[in-house]
């Protein structure tokens, strides 16, 4: 492989809607360059991006491949993203690698929610992009309806470059409106130059003024010239496509069929021409010895520092880290330092991955994307570089996952397997988190979408030989009092020899505190129970607030005064003591008109304005209470509630339902508050009824 330095370099993700076509068009364009000798079809499992077996079963991306493809003397690093929302995580890692993007969207299914999101991305991130209108080869395809539908969206930044030419229902070229020519396909991706047909022409006028009002809006000298009625040169057009598509406010529109291949070599072209360089932007880092912010320009001269944007934990290709070289040159027998861990790794081999082919190089410049093997300390988002010159580069921001499943090991003894397994994907995507929830006695799997956990419980089963089954979480209630109680606890036992006696009078009431599980106090006069039983006492109270009475929840906000009780000056024992407590907290918590609390939380949901009234219907009917609302970028609304956590299960899988996909929500502890008396008696059955299971 060919060394590429900055100016030759383009790095490129692929975004859009699930099923859109991404994964077949990087095919096509392997497929034009020469890098395949024939082309992969999804529903044959056999492309070069989507290798997984998970992918190739479920015919969707989802995970990030890196597909490097030569064309002319540039290397094109595209970065094929999934399209499904769950697997957002693989998209913003590829987000923090490219320069520029392409948003894939289907002529048949037109602009999707995930076409909108992917526009959303790029102007987050500062992205150059150019939308690909593919499956032009079929029958239901309207390149118009998509045009117009993204000018109705994006207003004037939208700058049409083509529009199909089609002879007997079919795809059979396309007319270049920006220098008005006709081009019809000969094979595959090439083409050579035809008339304009008649019945093109009108449409071809309608785009054309599309595209001259966007070039217009460019500058106030253009703009004067369009208004006067004179035409622009064909120097001028593409002066101002070449000047504002890289600043974002010129959007072109190309077309063609991923399936056939048609409209790649277009496409590569206008990436070329187009889209930037790594050399022609930046990245901010901190400089590690002085702490000063720094911003770095990818640049061969400068000491070598990477971003490691994605890691590959596979059983069967192993791990590799990718990284995106933001300085300098790395060679395959460097030293390299992680100042994010504080260690040196040394490196043998350097590899350019294309899809799971490992390619061995001997070294790589700076803007260029390329992966390390058995990296034991490095992980998603650490900075590589010099020991002399250490740099920390910002870290990838990632999604926070809210969806969540409980689940246990199908067969006993896996516990450690299903950790390591789970350890190893977590690796891979930042977006799952494991939580221990102690407490309740449960296992947390967290993820952004339902789809996502299935794919990881597939994953475990399928790649790591061990299987998990999913249930629904327990929800972390808590139990308390709301009447003041004074009971006896005793424990007595005599069975010859050295007895045991302990009796404690102890007031039970609420400390009005939940944050606190109790407050312990003593009033003994006249040495009814000795001081040195005081921490028995008191030790009964804290292992007994652990699981309390009602449903075998934590109990908070209580109060536990000892107010009497009599000892045996040789029977009595701290262990006798706190048995004693013991009893009386269950016979007293019962008396004190005992509740269970649920937690509620802060919600926070983003939709379009359109949706605000069905999403506030489905709050009020979840026992949420609608505090506000906010308006947001993108003209959005933020709906903000507070809302019972335990009807937020399965919400992330409704919402979607409820607009289309494109609404999302984030939510935060907030309080606990006294839940409903028919609520509490169905968390009381269901806990009988696991308790008795479990048995």
């Amino acid at each position: 492989m060919n060394v590429y330095t900055s100016e030759k370099i383009r790095n490129v993700v692929l975004l859009g809607h699930g099923s859109c076509g991404k994964t077949t068009l990087v095919e096509a364009m392997a497929y034009t360059t020469g890098i395949l000798k024939r082309q992969g079809r999804i529903e044959e499992g056999n492309t070069i991006s989507d290798y997984d077996k998970e992918e190739q079963k479920r015919l969707f991306s989802i995970s990030t491949s890196v597909v490097p493809i030569f064309y002319e003397d540039i290397k094109i690093n595209f970065l094929d993203t999934p399209g499904y929302f769950d697997f957002v995580g693989e998209t913003e890692e590829a987000l923090a690698a490219a320069d520029a993007a392409v948003i894939v969207v289907s002529a048949k299914a037109g602009v999707e929610v995930g076409t909108m999101k992917a526009w959303d991305y790029c102007e987050k991130y500062h992205l150059p992009r150019i939308f690909f209108i593919t499956d032009m080869d079929d029958d239901n395809a309207s390149f118009r309806k998509v045009v117009e539908k993204l000018t109705e969206i994006y207003g004037k930044k939208i700058a049409p470059f083509h529009i199909p030419i089609r002879e007997n229902e079919k795809f059979v070229g396309f007319v270049n409106v920006v220098k008005m020519g006709g081009r019809r396909f000969t094979t595959a991706s090439e083409y050579v130059e035809c008339e304009i047909p008649e019945y093109s022409k009108a449409n071809l006028s309608e785009v054309r003024e599309i595209l001259l009002e966007a070039v217009a809006e460019t500058s106030e000298e253009l703009m004067e010239k369009y208004f006067s009625g004179e035409e622009f040169t064909q120097q001028e057009i593409s002066q101002a496509l070449r000047n504002n598509v890289i600043d974002g406010t010129l959007v072109p529109v190309m077309m063609g069929s991923g399936l056939n291949a048609q409209g790649t070599t277009m496409l590569l072209q206008a990436i070329e021409k187009y889209f930037p360089s790594p050399e022609k932007t930046s990245i901010k880092g901190k400089n590690v010895k002085t702490g000063a912010e720094i911003v770095v320009d990818y640049e061969d001269g400068k000491p070598f520092s990477a971003r490691v944007f994605k890691t590959i934990a596979d059983p069967f290709i192993g791990k590799f880290s990718l990284f995106k070289i933001c300085s300098g040159v790395i060679k395959s027998d460097s030293v390299i330092y992680n100042a994010n861990k504080d260690t040196e790794e040394k490196i043998s081999r350097l590899y350019v991955l294309r899809g799971k082919d490992q390619i061995e190089v001997s070294e790589l410049h700076a803007g260029d994307i390329g992966a390390l093997g058995k990296l034991s300390n490095t992980s998603t988002g650490d900075t590589l570089s010099t020991k002399a010159d250490p740099i920390i580069y910002d870290p990838i921001e990632i999604s926070t996952p809210y969806t969540y499943i409980r689940f246990k090991t199908k067969n006993k003894g896996d516990d450690d397997k299903v950790s390591q397994a789970l350890a190893k994907l977590m690796d891979e995507d930042l977006t799952l988190k494991l939580v221990n929830d102690k407490e309740n006695r449960q296992t947390l799997l967290y993820g952004i979408g339902n789809q996502q956990l299935e794919v990881v419980i597939s994953k475990l089963s399928n790649k790591y030989k061990v299987e998990i089954v999913a249930m629904k979480p327990r929800i972390p209630y808590r139990e308390t009092i709301r009447k003041k109680v004074r009971v006896q606890g005793r424990h007595k036992k005599q069975s010859g020899g050295h007895g045991q006696y302990g009796d404690v009078h102890i007031e039970f009431e609420s400390s009005g505190d939940l944050e606190k599980s109790y407050v312990f106090e003593e009033k003994i006069f006249g040495g009814a129970v000795p001081k040195n039983f005081f921490p028995a006492v008191e030790k009964g109270i804290a292992d007994s607030v652990i699981k309390g009475p009602v449903a075998g929840y934590p109990v908070v906000g209580l109060k536990a005064t000892l107010v009497d009780g009599s000892y045996h000056p040789v029977d009595s024992s701290e262990m006798a003591f706190k048995l004693a407590t013991i009893q009386a907290f269950k016979q007293g918590f019962m008396q004190a008109s005992p509740v269970l609390l649920e937690p509620i939380v802060s919600l926070k949901v983003r939709i379009p304005d359109k949706f605000t009234g069905d999403i506030m219907g489905d709050l009020n009917k979840r026992r949420g209470r609608v505090l506000g609302m906010n308006p947001v970028i993108g003209g959005k609304q933020e709906i903000v509630a507070d809302i019972p956590l335990a009807e937020l299960y399965g919400y992330s899988t409704d919402l979607r339902s409820m607009t289309g996909g494109i609404g999302d929500f984030s939510y935060e502890f907030s309080r606990y508050e006294q839940a409903p008396s028919d609520v509490q008696q169905k968390v009381i059955e269901e806990n009988v009824k696991e308790e008795a299971a479990e048995a």
